[in-house]
């Protein structure tokens, strides 16, 4: 790999390529085959793209602007339900755009990613709390993705609704056949990436906006972390909450996730098939954050509190207070002390529940798994459980995703 030869600036974000030099402990080097710390090259390669977007919805947003912008959204909306062939005159971006991303990647193992999504239906609530607790708690530790979020609204006003559209997105794709053209998943995917294509020209654009400090907002690398958190981290937060993960299973998410972000806008050369070279680029991205501060407390504390915003059927007060202290408890024993010292969260919390229920849950998902008969069931239980987590986080409220009202940089 070639160093960039005339890289753009480095945003301020950046951790010096000096401080990136930390050497690998020597089991994890076995593991990974690599030193994890970047090389030049790759250093360079990763911070010049924090100030690229989405070239395909970018270029097809210009067009949008150049017309009329509210009708412009409305014909990508049918062609997104209906099919670029029932939009009537169809403009030549709208059509470029949409041979694009109805063209899939020669990669693309169908059954791969059917796997991928069984396997995530048997791991039922588990998979839930690593994405909560640790992925997404986690993540507010790298104050450089808030940026847009806090600019948006997204997750520190009406919290249960952002987490609850996020996990309709992520339910959507891992149903079978979510991913097919037509699928829920497919389209609300692309919905998404649009609605990113406007927070990033319009947050660029805003006097608030300090691209010199941040880059560009959701840029690639952004893009690629949060990708990442989906796959990568989820599997091995899956293994230290006690459930197994085969070779098979692991490269069957991987590839189900590259499929769903490449929809997404992630670009092709940052995709990743493995678990090692997952944990290897997702620690280069890494070194593009800023350390925590006041927008890193602020986001977490409101994800802390949005237990206490939740709608059950029955003891609503019991069990809003019992979630609170359960998802505290799972962060602690992903993050650590510190680092939920470092989010402002209560620093009194033990990791209660999942040291209640490793090894039950090591039990029951293993006879599940492996004895005859009994996956299927497995894999039912276990998607009834998730979707009463999301209609849990809606209530009575419509499950879809986000629809930016006119005071989000999304609106059109």
């Amino acid at each position: 790999m070639t160093a960039i030869a005339h890289p753009r600036p480095t945003p301020q974000r950046v951790r010096p390529f000096e401080k990136t030099r930390v050497k690998t402990p020597g089991w994890l080097k076995l593991i990974l085959g690599r030193e994890l710390a970047p090389t030049r090259a790759e250093y360079d390669r990763v911070v010049d793209a924090l100030w690229d977007g989405d070239p395909a919805m970018d270029k097809m947003l210009d067009w949008m602007y150049a017309s009329d912008p509210a009708l412009a959204r409305r014909q990508f909306k049918q062609a997104m339900e209906e099919g670029i062939e029932r939009v009537e005159n169809a403009p030549e971006a709208l059509k470029t755009f949409f041979r694009t991303v109805e063209t899939p990647p020669a990669w693309v193992d169908r059954q791969l990613l059917d796997e991928g999504m069984r396997f995530i239906h048997g791991t039922g609530l588990a998979s839930t709390y690593v994405l909560r607790d640790l992925a997404l708690m986690g993540g507010y530790l790298l104050s450089g993705f808030n940026q847009s979020l806090l600019m948006t609204g997204a997750l520190n006003r009406g919290t249960a609704q952002r987490v609850a559209e996020t996990g309709k997105w992520w339910m959507d794709c891992t149903t079978p056949g979510g991913l097919e053209r037509f699928g829920e998943g497919f389209k609300t995917t692309l919905h998404v990436r649009l609605v990113h294509a406007l927070v990033r020209r319009n947050l660029a654009a805003r006097p608030d906006w300090d691209s010199a400090k941040w880059g560009l907002p959701v840029s690639q690398i952004d893009m690629v972390a949060t990708y990442l958190g989906f796959s990568a981290v989820m599997l091995g937060g899956l293994r230290k909450l006690g459930l197994p993960v085969t070779p098979r299973e692991s490269k069957a998410v991987m590839h189900l996730w590259s499929y769903a972000c490449w929809l997404m806008g992630v670009e092709e050369k940052w995709l990743v098939f493995s678990e090692r070279d997952a944990i290897v680029l997702l620690n280069h991205t890494f070194m593009t954050q800023s350390k925590p501060d006041d927008t890193s407390r602020e986001m977490a504390i409101a994800l802390a509190n949005e237990p206490l915003e939740r709608h059950f059927p029955s003891f609503q007060a019991l069990r809003r207070r019992l979630y609170y202290h359960q998802h505290l408890s799972v962060s602690r024993f992903f993050l650590g002390p510190d680092k939920m010292a470092q989010l402002g969260l209560p620093e009194n919390i033990l990791p209660w529940y999942p040291w209640l229920t490793l090894l039950p849950r090591f039990a029951t998902y293993s006879l599940r798994h492996w004895l005859p008969g009994q996956r299927a069931e497995q894999e039912r239980r276990g998607r009834r459980e998730q979707e009463d987590a999301l209609a849990s986080l809606f209530g009575d409220k419509t499950h879809g995703v986000i629809q930016p009202g006119a005071n989000h940089p999304a609106h059109t």
